[in-house]
C-alpha cells in the first residue's frame, strides 16, 4: 500500500506540531512506522490520505461502539448544528444526556459534564480531596487517567509506549501525595490501607485496565477496593472512560456488580465527540460549585453537538440485544486470533472483556503492568506493520486495547483472522 500522501503530510506536520502529532502514541514510534493520516471513516472502515482502506479496531480509541458515522448520530449532530455550535449556557440537550447516564449507571445520582476524560479524572480527584479533607490518592501501575499532573505516576497508554517515567514539568510536590500500586495486587492494597488508610482521599482505578493492553480485574480485586475504601472512609473512583457503555450498558460496574462513589466518563458518552463527565453519590456531588465549594468550570462543557451525539448513541446502545451481538463478535475475533497464533507456534496471550481485547506476545498470563512490560515488543511491531499492510488498522502500541464495534460483521472478523494468520506465520519465516 502506498503511503505517499501520509508521509508528505507527516513531514509538513513536524514543522508546526510537536512530533507531527497532537497525541504522542499517534506518532507510531514504538512500532517503527510513520502515522497514517486519515481522510474519512464509515462503519468499521477507515480510508487514509492515499485512499487505502482498513478495517478499524481502534475506533477513535474506544468510543465508536456503533461504528463510524452511525446514521442516527449523524442526523442528531445535523439537527443540533442547525441551532448553533456553542452557547456557553444551559441547554435541554445536556439535561437529556445527564438523565440517560443517571438511568444507566445506578451509582451515578448526579453528573457534571466536562470536555475530556482528563478533565473528568482531574475534577473527580479534586472533588474527592475536597469531600474527605484528605490529600493522598492511590492509583495502580499501568493505569492511565489522563495527563493531569497528579496522575502521571507509573501511567500506562502513551507514557508506557514512549517509556517516559512520568513527565518533566510535574513538580515532585505535586505527585508526593499520589501512590501507585501493582494492578490486581490485593495484598499490597490491604497493606497500604492498613498503614495509611486514614490519609487516603480516594482510590482511582480502571475497573477494566485498557492502557497496558487489556487486563481484566482478577477475582476479588474490585470487591477489595470497595470494601477497603468504605472501611477507611475513602472514596472509590472508577475511571470508565474506556469501559463505560463499552463492556456493558452500565459499564464495568454493571458487569462486575460493584458500585463506586464516583465514576469518570469520556468521549464514549458523546459518540466520539470531545466530551467527558464525572458523577456519583448525591452527597459527594453536592460539594461541586455552585452547589458546594469545590470549583470546576468549562465554557464548552455541555456542548450541544456532543450532547446531541451522545443522546443518539446511548439510545441506540440501549436497545435489546446490542451487547449480545458485541459479545459474540468479540469472542469470534479473540478465538480466531488465538487459534492463528497457536497454529503459527507463536506464544501469545489474549485477554477480553466484552468488546475490549488485548493481544500480548508473551508465554505467560498478563494480569498487571509488570507482566505486560515483559512482552516481545519487537514482535508486536512486526505484527502491527504486517497487519497494516493487510488492511487491518490496530493501535500502534502493545500497551493499548483493541475495540470491536457493532459495525464489524462476521465477514470483517473472519477477514481479520485470516490476515493475522498470514502475518503470524510470516513472523516465523
Amino acid at each position: 500500500m502506498s503511503s505517499t500522501q501520509s508521509l508528505a503530510l507527516f513531514e509538513r506536520a513536524q514543522e508546526v506540531i510537536p512530533g507531527g502529532v497532537n497525541s504522542p502514541v499517534r506518532a507510531c514510534k514504538s512500532v517503527g512506522a510513520s502515522p497514517l493520516f486519515i481522510a474519512r471513516a464509515d462503519g468499521c472502515r477507515l480510508w487514509d490520505a492515499d485512499g487505502n482502506e482498513y478495517i478499524d479496531y481502534v475506533g477513535s480509541w474506544g468510543p465508536m461502539v456503533l461504528g463510524h458515522r452511525h446514521p442516527e448520530v449523524i442526523q442528531a449532530i445535523g439537527r443540533a448544528l442547525e441551532q448553533g455550535t456553542s452557547f456557553g449556557a444551559p441547554t435541554e440537550l445536556e439535561l437529556e444526556l445527564a438523565d440517560l447516564v443517571v438511568a444507566a449507571v445506578p451509582s451515578v445520582e448526579k453528573i457534571r459534564m466536562v470536555n475530556s476524560g482528563t478533565e473528568a479524572t482531574m475534577s473527580a480527584i479534586r472533588l474527592a480531596r475536597g469531600f474527605t479533607g484528605r490529600d493522598v490518592i492511590v492509583k495502580f501501575d499501568g493505569c492511565y487517567h489522563g495527563h493531569a499532573d497528579t496522575l502521571l505516576v507509573d501511567a500506562g497508554s502513551g507514557v508506557a509506549t514512549l517509556n517516559i517515567p512520568g513527565s518533566p514539568g510535574v513538580p515532585e510536590a505535586v505527585v508526593q501525595y499520589t501512590l501507585s500500586l501493582p494492578y490486581n495486587d490485593i495484598d499490597a492494597l490491604e497493606s497500604l490501607m492498613t498503614r495509611r488508610g486514614d490519609q487516603v482521599a480516594a482510590i482511582i482505578v480502571e475497573p477494566v485496565a485498557g492502557n497496558m493492553g487489556l487486563v481484566p480485574p482478577r477475582e476479588g480485586f474490585l470487591e477489595a477496593l470497595r470494601d477497603l475504601t468504605a472501611r477507611h472512609g475513602s472514596l472509590l473512583i472508577f475511571d470508565e472512560v474506556m469501559s463505560g457503555f463499552r463492556v456493558a450498558y452500565g459499564g464495568a460496574q454493571e458487569r462486575y456488580g460493584i458500585q463506586p462513589d464516583l465514576t469518570c466518563f469520556g468521549k464514549i458518552i458523546g459518540a466520539g465527540l470531545p466530551v467527558g463527565a464525572y458523577g456519583g453519590r448525591r452527597d459527594v456531588m453536592a460539594c461541586v460549585a455552585p452547589e458546594g465549594g469545590v470549583y470546576q468550570a468549562g465554557t464548552l462543557s455541555g456542548n450541544p453537538l456532543a450532547m446531541a451525539a451522545g443522546i443518539a448513541a446511548l439510545k441506540a446502545l440501549g436497545r435489546p440485544g446490542v451487547y449480545d451481538v458485541l459479545e459474540a463478535r468479540s469472542q469470534r475475533l479473540a478465538d480466531g486470533l488465538a487459534q492463528a497464533a497457536d497454529q503459527a507456534g507463536i506464544p501469545a496471550v489474549f485477554n477480553r472483556v466484552g468488546s475490549m481485547l488485548g493481544m500480548f506476545f508473551n508465554a505467560r498470563p498478563v494480569s498487571d503492568f509488570a507482566a505486560a512490560k515483559t512482552c516481545d515488543l519487537e514482535r508486536f511491531a512486526a505484527y502491527y506493520c504486517g497487519m497494516l499492510a493487510e488492511g487491518i488498522y490496530l493501535a500502534p502500541s502493545q500497551f493499548e486495547a483493541g475495540f470491536v464495534s457493532l459495525a464489524h460483521t462476521e465477514a470483517d472478523i473472519d477477514q481479520t483472522v485470516a490476515a493475522a494468520a498470514r502475518v503470524l506465520n510470516s513472523l516465523n519465516d
